[in-house]
């Protein structure tokens, strides 16, 4: 009776999870599941005739053997990576600096302040950027007024100027999980670190290194997936010479309507940064559900 109990007792909750789950398990499935499954089935049609239809790999062996395609996607993952390095450089210190330089409310005014330029949509800070940068922007403006240069110039559709955008726009991603690490750490490990006779450096980099690794790792691969995924920011302030691989995807959809070349483009995109991602966990010996939890 005791065992009938029990079991009863637990099927309400069993059930009270599931229903719990349910949106969330739907959601997966109908916009991250199914979609992906579609496109590997279209990226595996190869065309033989007018609405005649073959499976095969010619999609994906034409990214190997077209030199254009694989020299973009490896500039993109090359930027990508840099822009993921500087990105946590420069959210390092002003993460620090807010979890254990800052209290009470100035704490909270500059993390809202990190927060405040996400609160609009990547288009209009893009064009923000453009608004600066441009030849006849404010940035051009002002040093011509200044007479630091003769003529105006063109910041614009650079290397530099991309990896500026991508930088900025995913500064958020950095700032946030690396802040509430480091909140964490117990003022009293650093403090101890420095009775012992430690430095400024041994100190970060024996204690507030390992205690902010798993943040570091999961903030790198937020921000390595979503610059290796942009569109918007490479193709607006990069301009037509932007050779961005998001932007040969979106070129074999639209302007040449071949979703079969398409959608194997989308593929190789998700599995090859989902294997740099992996060789990243590696190195840094740390695990998924580690730094994601």
């Amino acid at each position: 009776m005791k065992t009938i109990g029990t079991a009863n007792a637990r099927t309400p909750i069993k059930l009270g999870l599931l229903l719990l789950l349910c949106p969330i398990l739907l959601w997966l499935f109908l916009l991250v599941i199914l979609p992906q499954l579609t496109m590997l089935n279209i990226s595996l049609q190869e065309r033989v005739a007018p609405r005649i239809y073959e499976y095969g790999f010619s999609n994906f062996i034409a990214f190997f053997t077209e030199p254009l395609y694989w020299n973009t996607f490896l500039r993109t993952a090359i930027m990508s990576i840099i822009a993921t390095i500087l990105t946590l450089i420069i959210a390092f210190p002003i993460s620090y600096y807010i979890a254990k330089m800052l209290r009470g409310r100035a704490k909270g005014l500059l993390f809202v302040l990190c927060l405040i330029p996400f609160w609009v949509s990547e288009l209009v800070r893009t064009y923000g950027w453009m608004i600066l940068l441009r030849e006849s922007g404010v940035i051009s403006t002002f040093l011509q007024y200044i007479g630091l240069v003769d003529g105006p110039i063109e910041f614009l559709y650079t290397d530099a100027t991309i990896m500026l955008g991508l930088v900025y726009s995913s500064m958020l991603f950095m700032v946030v999980p690396l802040t509430s690490t480091l909140d964490s750490l117990d003022d009293s490990y650093i403090e101890a670190g420095y009775d012992l006779g430690g430095n400024g450096f041994s100190v970060f980099w024996h204690i507030v290194v390992p205690h902010a690794k798993p943040a570091i790792v999961s903030g790198c691969i937020v921000v390595f997936m979503l610059t290796l995924g942009n569109y918007l920011t490479p193709i607006l302030l990069g301009g037509k010479s932007s050779l961005w691989f998001t932007e040969q995807i979106f070129t074999q959809f639209i302007t040449r309507f071949n979703w079969q070349q398409g959608s194997a483009f989308g593929v190789l995109l998700l599995s090859i940064s989902s294997l740099i991602v992996w060789l990243g966990l590696k190195l840094s010996r740390q695990s998924f559900s580690k730094v994601m939890s």
